[in-house]
């Protein structure tokens, strides 16, 4: 399996229940009606929690820039997958319209992204609250 990860800033003009509103109740199933054209096996939305002085808390124990607000996470199959994207009308119709929305809501020019595989160490069954 292949991830995209893209870590996102909202836009300056959006306030934090502004942003998050829109992407998880327009943006989340704009993405769900797309996941077919552009292959994607799962989506997942990680909201930055609204505790204010706990994230300003963390990030100056780590000398860390600012936090993002929050966390998109794609799942493909392969690599192979992905790049067919590009190859049909369909998937750039897709990655089109799902481009044009997050115009409405986030930084994109402040909001990077990349693909990667994930390695887990501890996967949930070993967990703490074993």
């Amino acid at each position: 399996m292949i991830k995209l990860t893209f870590c996102l800033r909202r836009r300056k003009d959006l306030s934090y229940e502004e942003f998050h509103d829109y992407w998880l109740n327009k943006h989340g199933p704009l993405v769900r009606t797309q996941m077919k054209a552009l292959k994607i096996r799962k989506y997942v939305q990680v909201h930055q929690l609204n505790e204010p002085e706990f994230n300003e808390a963390i990030g100056k124990s780590r000398n860390a820039p600012e936090p993002y607000d929050g966390v998109a996470e794609l799942w493909y199959d392969s690599v192979e997958s992905i790049s067919e994207n590009g190859q049909t009308p369909e998937a750039r119709e897709a990655g089109r319209i799902l481009l044009e929305d997050e115009r409405n809501f986030i930084d994109l020019e402040n909001s990077p992204l990349w693909f990667n595989e994930e390695h887990v160490i501890i996967p949930e069954d070993e967990g703490a609250s074993n």
